[in-house]
């Protein structure tokens, strides 16, 4: 294989673009001209720029084989960054006395700056001066924007089949050749077909298979392959295909002769042609290509293998098969093909299970499967195998691997800007679904986004990226069941990601995941998904000062981050992301420190202000306060961060915002809640007038409103980006304001993009009535909400007759509190799910046995009952709590497909009943059901089961039997307030890794030897409420726990030395509320242990304390140590 050498100007080409449009900026020129700074000193800084641009691309080429180029690169990269550092930093002080006149620079501020160009100037000369750059050759390439041609190509492919065998592809490669044969009437004169999917996903070998295909020799008088790659020459590819047709090298000259050629040759005949691996997007030429294969017969074909879908709509493709990854038995055929040749039959037990896990890793990618499967044919032993498991592909030697290449290429075909976008998605851990929104927004903070089209926005441009880099295969689509419907995520492939990092090098960091030991010094950018206390490299992150990114991307509430360290070390931050820092309580003056900030993120924390400082953020594009509970005001200067571009309040409810807001013509804001005041100092409902409002919003004490004419001004029909509208009047209401009420809601109709409000829409997909206690009948006429899916009534307790019939969209329904209603089931076409929260509900018939339902979830409703007559197959989840009092057994074979079963309150259920395995259930949970007694024949066979809940379940005396064969995949089992039950036999699942038991005495006591199996794979375990004395008892504890949490044992007084002695893999230990435990083991802890948590214990809290604790220095070799919430 050869070595790809270049990687086209990954983000040199971009960053050098920003440096010279920064020099060119009125702001930067009048800064200098009004201070009587030297201007030649931008001159030459431009004319440095352009030497360093004059090379890079060469250097560019030559990093892969020169560790000294690298290291040069990279010394050039942090000399461009510090001079857009620089350049920003004036460019702030300029903006600074534009917006306000009476601030004055100081002179040596001023001073300050001249010097600090002058040292990069130095700088820049010293890199240009190296005795390595005599080697680079000037590029005319780099200058006029054209970029560098991989040097050596990939090698070329052809139509011999070289894989006799295609594992996963019969279905795709069935489909391909029913268009091929396929006589359409209607077609037009050519066709076109592409197979598109990212690099290593066997386009050419299934576009192989599909030309030799025995259907095909008779459909088609000519066939010609011809591998187009990278170059697209038209007068080159017109004359391979006119050679691959005559099977002999042809001697045209030019175009004319060539066209004219192919033409004669096709001129009736009905042909196929493969287009392997094409590359161009220039529209102009692919028809200037395709002018002379117009001429073959009516039916002819061209099939086109490519990475991008916008290249297969450059082609004007008829049809694009996306390719996707293998499946899982697919994966193992090729993955044993090249590990073993097809023979299994040597293969043991533990290979197997470390090759499975090996193809996790690959994903489904069938050039990544040869590769490793090529690899381990070498190898037979446990050992070589788990250190292919545990090394990443990347680290794979070119001659041994067509991965890194493959991938190379895909990502040399990027174009500067979007290099940059791509690699900084190195932030991300692998499997990490991505907001595409949310990302856009990192790209505009990060000043990525550049707009050269005076028409276009900055969002409109981080779509476009956004898009490009989705149809090239780098991004993946999926879609995440959220709260109430679906979500549209992002994710990168595997090899992907670590492509990003591969590109990034040292420029991004992911705290936990990346190099152990310390941050390097050179890292911009940094993300955690960890809590940083619980890592050591954090410590060194404050070496990384010149750190433009910090993102927190963690959904873990109990992160704890300092802000005014972050503040304090890093002054040149674009992005700081705090969100779920449930500890960061207060936002410091010294914010305004930041002065380089774009974007900041402080949603879902425990603010309760902002510093009016933060008004001094005038680089300031975003700011996020999402979910902020405690916030219930903004600062009233907010409306001098002129370039706020997007405000988000979702969630957050405020009762006062900045007047002057409205000043602000190009932000957008992402609504919450704002509660309308009685007194003028508070918020008024005419606030909203001149706001680009965006998302849902919601408006609440409504009553305070003493001019209905006022909510005119609030425009709110004219706010055409508004979604969502919830509006609220207090309880306490007299009927002499119903007219007022009635106005105000008539001045407040939104906009008909409305997706959710209190009204008939043609486009309304969803629809709430909330606490209308004089509402009395729905006059609804036929029609009214053809597109509705989604509807919901509640505490409506005078609401009469019916709901609209005819909800033809109808997927969810939830009605509570309308005693009243009298409820028939719509007739509605595709009913997938249904919540009912009322007594007078009644459940007969249609609803159950005629609309698929996928989810249910049935609420406080006793009259409430389920037919159990049929099966249930559409059914996934299913939810009941304190309802269906006549159900005595729950017939688990019903309900084939399901996948979440919650029982909760079920008074009566006395079983759950099973004839056959049940192969969907994955999560389970049985809760204060008091007569439930047994499981069907006292197993359960659910081999899928992955989550067991178990709580207060008083007459169950026993576990299901057989658990390790019959329940394979349980990895989570929590059982609380069961003291009577204890284990079937002796033996727990060997797949189990995390378990709580909470006042489960007999449980407890039976955990001995043997209950945890041969292989136990328990990593945490928590017990609670047990009432002993001395703890743990001998073989309570497998070695292989990593968490041990003991809370809430009341009498406890020792801890058993010689049974935690054996746990060496114990990382984290955690002891809460045991009053009269005294002291830890005289001998110790186990010296695994790296995190000690001790709370509500007084006794050991005045006993290891760090500031006087008898015994602290016992325990202070323990890496973090926390006592009551305190660090110590």
């Amino acid at each position: 294989m050869p070595v790809l050498e270049t990687l086209g100007g990954p983000l040199f080409g971009a960053v050098l673009q920003v440096l010279f449009d920064k020099l060119e900026s009125d702001q930067i020129l009048d800064y200098f001209s009004g201070r009587k700074l030297d201007e030649r000193l931008l001159k030459k800084l431009k004319m440095k720029l352009m030497d360093i641009k004059a090379v890079i691309d060469d250097a560019e080429q030559k990093q892969f084989t020169n560790s000294l180029v690298r290291e040069w690169l990279d010394e050039v990269r942090d000399a461009l960054y510090d001079a857009e550092d620089l350049l920003e930093q004036i460019h702030y002080e300029f903006s600074k006395t534009q917006l306000k006149p009476e601030f004055q620079i100081s002179a040596s501020k001023v001073s300050s700056f001249q010097s600090k160009i002058i040292e990069l100037l130095d700088d820049l000369d010293y890199l240009l001066n190296q005795k390595i750059v005599q080697d680079f050759k000037i590029s005319s390439d780099v200058r006029s924007g054209l970029g560098n041609k991989v040097s050596e190509k990939i090698n070329e492919s052809s139509s011999l089949v070289v894989e006799e065998v295609i594992y996963g592809r019969g279905e795709d490669k069935e489909n391909i050749l029913n268009w091929l044969t396929s006589e359409d009437e209607n077609c037009s004169q050519l066709s076109i077909l592409s197979i598109v999917g990212m690099g290593g996903m066997g386009k050419t070998t299934l576009a192989q298979h599909v030309y030799n295909d025995p259907m095909i020799e008779t459909k088609f008088a000519i066939k010609a392959w011809v591998c187009v790659s990278d170059e697209f020459n038209v007068f080159k590819i017109t004359r391979a295909i006119l050679e691959a047709i005559h099977k002999s090298t042809d001697d045209s000259r030019n175009l004319e002769m060539v066209q004219g050629r192919l033409k004669e040759k096709l001129n009736g005949m009905k042909f196929l042609m493969i287009l392997d691996d094409v590359w161009n997007e220039d529209r102009n030429q692919w028809k200037s290509l395709k002018t002379p294969l117009k001429y073959g017969a009516k039916g002819s074909k061209i099939l086109v293998t490519t990475r991008s879908n916008n290249i297969a709509s450059t082609l004007e493709s008829n049809n694009i098969h996306q390719l996707k990854q293998l499946q899982e038995d697919h994966s193992w055929q090729v993955f044993a093909k090249h590990a073993m040749q097809d023979d299994n039959s040597n293969l043991n037990s533990e290979l197997k299970e470390i090759g499975m896990k090996i193809l996790k890793k690959c994903q489904g990618l069938p050039l990544a499967l040869e590769t490793v499967g090529c690899l381990l044919q070498s190898k037979s032993s446990v050992a070589e195998w788990e250190g292919v498991l545990r090394s990443n592909i990347w680290d794979l030697s070119i001659e041994n691997s067509k991965i890194l290449p493959a991938s190379l290429l895909s990502y040399h075909h990027l174009p500067s800007h979007l290099k940059r976008c791509f690699s900084y998605c190195a932030l991300f851990p692998k499997g990490h679904m991505f907001d595409k929104e949310s990302l856009i927004l990192s790209w505009m903070a990060e000043n990525f986004l550049q707009c050269s089209q005076q028409n276009k926005s900055q969002e409109e441009v981080g779509q476009q990226y956004f898009i490009d880099l989705l149809s090239r295969s780098f991004f993946q689509q999926t879609t995440v069941q959220a709260r109430m419907h679906n979500k549209t995520c992002f994710l990168m492939h595997d090899l992907l990601n670590d492509l990003a990092k591969y590109v990034s090098g040292e420029m991004c960091y992911r705290l936990g995941i990346d190099r152990r030991g310390s941050v390097p010094k050179r890292t911009r950018h940094f993300s955690t998904i960890k809590n940083p206390i619980e890592c050591d490299e954090y410590r060194s992150l404050c070496d990384a000062k010149r750190l433009r990114t910090f993102m927190s991307i963690s959904m873990n509430f109990g992160m704890s981050i300092q802000i005014q360290e972050l503040i304090s070390n890093f002054k040149f931050l674009r992005l700081l992301s705090l969100s779920s820092c449930l500890n960061i309580k207060e936002v410091p003056d010294t914010i305004t420190d930041l002065i380089h900030l774009r974007s900041l993120d402080l949603s879902l924390t425990g603010i309760t202000r902002l510093p009016d400082s933060i008004c001094s953020l005038y680089n300031l594009l975003v700011l996020k306060l999402n979910y902020c509970r405690c916030l219930k005001e903004l600062p009233s200067t907010l409306h001098e961060l002129t370039k706020l571009h997007r405000l988000e309040l979702i969630g957050t409810f405020l009762r006062k915002a900045s007047v002057l807001l409205g000043k602000l013509k190009n932000l957008q804001v992402w609504t919450g809640g704002f509660e309308v005041g009685k007194s003028s100092s508070e918020f008024s409902i005419q606030q909203l007038g001149q706001l680009d409002l965006h998302g849902s919003l919601s408006l609440s004490n409504l009553e305070n409103i003493v001019n209905s004419c006022d909510t005119l001004v609030a425009d709110l029909k004219n706010k055409i980006h508004l979604v969502g509208l919830c509006l609220e009047w207090g309880l306490k209401r007299n009927n002499e304001e119903s007219i007022k009420e009635r106005e105000v809601l008539e001045n407040l109709q939104p906009s008909r993009n409305l997706e959710q409000f209190y009204s008939a829409f043609t486009s309304l997909e969803k629809l709430s009535f909330i606490d209308m206690k004089e509402w009395e009948e729905w006059e609804c006429m036929t029609g009214a909400f053809p597109n509705l899916q989604r509807l919901s009534v509640s505490d409506c307790p005078k609401l009469k007759r019916h709901l609209p019939e005819h909800l033809p969209h109808l997927t969810n329904l939830l009605i509570k509190g309308c005693e009243q209603l009298v409820v028939s089931t719509p007739r509605a076409v595709e009913i997938e799910g249904v919540k009912m929260e009322t007594p007078s509900f009644d459940m007969t018939g249609h609803l159950f046995s005629h609309t698929p339902l996928h989810s249910l979830g049935i609420y406080s409703c006793l009259r409430v009952n389920i037919p159990i007559n049929h099966c249930y197959h559409f059914l996934v989840e299913l939810n009941i709590s304190e309802c269906c009092d006549s159900l005595t057994n729950f017939p688990l074979d019903l309900f084939p497909k399901l996948c979440k079963l919650c029982l909760d309150e079920c008074h009566n259920l006395q079983m759950i009943s099973q004839e056959h395995p049940h192969r969907h259930l994955k999560r389970l949970s049985i809760l204060k059901c008091c007569e439930f007694e047994s499981f069907p024949n006292e197993r359960l066979l659910a081999p899928q089961l992955e989550i067991f809940f178990i709580v207060e379940l008083e007459k169950l005396k026993s576990m299901p039997k057989s658990m390790s064969i019959l329940l394979p995949s349980l990895n989570s089992l929590y059982i609380f307030d069961c003291p009577g039950l204890e284990w079937s036999d002796r033996c727990l699942p060997s797949n189990l890794k995390e378990m709580h038991l909470l006042n489960c005495s007999k449980l407890v006591a039976s955990l001995k030897k043997g209950i945890w199996g041969t292989n136990p794979s328990i990593e945490s375990l928590c017990i609670e409420k047990e009432n002993v004395e001395c703890f743990p008892g001998e073989g309570l504890l497998p070695p292989c726990l990593t968490k041990l949490m003991i809370n809430d044992f009341p009498n406890l007084k020792k801890l058993d030395y010689r049974c935690l002695c054996h746990l060496s893999s114990l990382q984290k230990m955690t002891l809460r509320n045991c009053p009269v435990l005294q002291s830890l083991p005289e001998e110790g802890l186990p010296e695994s242990i790296s995190t000690l948590q001790i709370e509500l214990c007084q006794l050991l809290k005045q006993r290891y304390k760090k500031n006087g604790g008898k015994d602290w220095e016992k325990i202070a070799h323990i890496k973090t140590i926390q006592v009551d919430g305190v660090y110590q």
